[in-house]
């Protein structure tokens, strides 16, 4: 092989680098790489003129160690009803930007499946996906939440934001009740958004000259359902854009004939109530239709990128 040319050859290490340190994590810290060079590629702005001299160096010992980011709960949810499935409040981490991404914005939902009755949302209840008792006070920020310009170049200095899920239906659920069968749910999903992007709102959201919304998984899901909600809160003449990470789940037939998810999705839609959140749901569509992708992305008309395997270990096990 032949030698690296010196212009080629700080981009090779910083590759390098941020898969050796993500490859630790597996699957879920090459999916974080990924994500954030398609999202660099999709949302910035073409226009660099390839022939001209690079102007940023690397040094040639490495990037730091991750940030640690504290959680925040969100003040007056409860008041609001937005709260996860035990009632506590939901929370989020946020790393303020800097410099000129301080009035850039990426948001980042994170994904952890659903429950699809109530012995596995009472499973979930003591859990990080169900309580904000159980959430990391701290986590770290890595790929694309990244603020190491060497590990996340085109991100790094913007407000990165990770809002943790605890409501088990994407966050798209609304149901009054707060008993069922004689025991305590809430199932709040809906507001549990609202009351988030009101809580960052208020923090400079409401001024993004940019803003990302990502999710993996059901945060990807989560992605499609919001795009546009997302969209609407902020400035008209801001640049807005959505990601979804492995959330494309397909509603197809498996070897036995039978339609896995949609049964599934059926169950999560009923319990939580999330068919009034699809206006595109027809009448003659099973309730869990509305929750595939293919059915939300007909009505999203903020740009979007779907990232998706093409083979997906998670649906491979469950078709």
């Amino acid at each position: 092989m032949p030698p690296l040319t010196s212009a080629a050859a700080p981009a090779t290490h910083r590759l390098r680098l941020w898969y050796r340190r993500l490859g630790r994590r597996g699957a879920a810290g090459v999916a974080a790489f990924a994500a954030a060079l398609l999202a660099a590629a999709f949302f910035l702005t073409p226009s660099r003129d390839a022939t001209a001299p690079s102007t940023t160096s690397y040094p040639s010992y490495g990037h730091r160690l991750p940030t640690l980011v504290d959680l925040t709960l969100v003040d007056g949810a409860k008041e609001k009803g937005a709260v996860c499935l035990d009632g506590t409040p939901p929370g989020y981490h946020w790393l303020p930007g800097f410099g000129e991404g301080s009035d850039k914005w990426l948001l980042h939902l994170e994904g952890g499946s659903w429950c699809r009755n109530l012995t596995v949302c009472g499973q979930r209840k003591k859990t990080n996906l169900g309580s904000s008792d159980y959430m990391e006070r701290q986590v770290e920020f890595v790929g694309i939440l990244s603020d190491d310009e060497l590990q996340n170049p085109d991100f790094y200095n913007w407000n990165k934001v990770k809002v943790m899920y605890c409501d088990g239906a994407s966050f798209s659920g609304n149901v009054e009740a707060e008993f069922q069968d004689g025991t305590s749910f809430f199932f709040r999903g809906q507001r549990i958004w609202e009351a988030v992007m009101d809580d960052l709102l208020s923090k400079g959201l409401s001024r993004a000259k940019e803003a990302f919304l990502t999710g993996c998984s059901a945060g990807g899901l989560s992605t499609y359902i919001h795009c546009d909600d997302f969209r609407a809160l902020l400035p008209k003449a801001s640049t807005v854009k959505c990601l979804a990470d492995g959330g494309f789940f397909l509603d197809v037939e498996d070897i036995s004939g039978r339609r896995y998810m949609r049964s599934f999705y059926n169950d999560v839609a009923r319990l939580q109530d999330v068919r009034k959140k699809f206006p595109h749901c027809r009448s003659d569509m099973e309730p869990g239709q509305c929750f595939f992708p293919r059915e939300v992305a007909k009505g999203i008309s903020t740009p979007m990128f779907i990232l998706n395997p093409a083979y997906d270990v998670w649906q491979i096990g469950y078709h």
